[in-house]
């Protein structure tokens, strides 16, 4: 197994580095900040494994996920456990406080290699079924004050990035943050129905209002209930979006 530490901490780096390759695994890269393991990852294949370090020197974890779309597994270690419910959002195998212990590691390892072999056998038996059937999130929970609210994908018209943050739109105006970046949501819901045009909006069909013609080649989209100004469709993405409208 291949496995990646991102750590800005050298000397913190080296240690783990060290008591993975006491554990039997040799095969480890390491990288000390968001854009060092931004750069890693696009020159290199995904690594089964991702020890990821949250607050880095030049950002945070989270500000990796948000930038990157990564298929490998995550391993967060952290000083702090004030990530925690977000961490585990993120689809994480677990969450190490730091100073790690060595049995608390190799049992995260043997947590991975079980999920690891559990997804292995459902695609293995899904395969010799001729199963190919993805199932989309028909409903997202959002926060408001103290309590959680489910909202309809059919009531969303559009997600976005801002601030830091990824939120939805409702068609009754309503703006409610998730805890999905738009990388993730690209697995999440139906390709039928939303299309990302940029890096910071996916647009659901129902939603749109206009289309028009906009300069060098790009599309000017406006939504339903959306006081944002117009939105751009990419260049690169107009030929899809084209597609995708049918």
């Amino acid at each position: 197994m291949h496995f990646l530490i991102i750590e800005d901490e050298k000397p913190a780096a080296r240690l783990l580095q060290r008591k993975l390759e006491k554990a039997g695994y040799p095969q480890v890269n390491l990288v000390h900040s968001v854009a060092e393991a931004d750069a890693w990852l696009a020159a290199n294949q995904a690594p089964d494994l991702i020890f990821m370090d949250i607050q880095l020197s030049d950002g945070t974890a989270f500000d990796l996920l948000e930038k990157s779309s990564i298929p490998s597994a995550i391993i967060f270690t952290t000083a702090f456990d004030a990530y925690t419910l977000r961490a585990f959002k993120e689809n994480s195998v677990d969450y190490l406080l730091k100073p790690i212990v060595e049995s608390e590691l190799i049992n995260a390892i043997k947590k991975y290699v079980s999920q690891a072999t559990i997804r292995h056998d459902l695609t293995t038996i899904k395969s010799l079924l001729g199963v190919n059937h993805t199932v989309y999130k028909d409903r997202f929970t959002v926060k408001i004050g103290q309590f959680l609210r489910p909202v309809e994908v059919n009531k969303i018209v559009c997600f976005y990035s801002a601030h830091g943050g990824t939120y939805l739109r409702t068609i009754d105006e309503h703006d409610y943050l998730i805890d999905h970046t738009l990388d993730q949501l690209a697995s999440l819901i139906n390709p039928k129905d939303f299309f990302r045009i940029s890096r910071s909006y996916i647009i659901q069909l129902h939603g749109i209002r206009d289309i028009a013609i906009h300069s060098n080649s790009r599309l000017k989209v406006t939504l339903q209930n959306l006081a944002n100004p117009d939105l751009i469709v990419s260049r690169e993405r107009v030929n899809d979006f084209k597609a995708w409208l049918g």
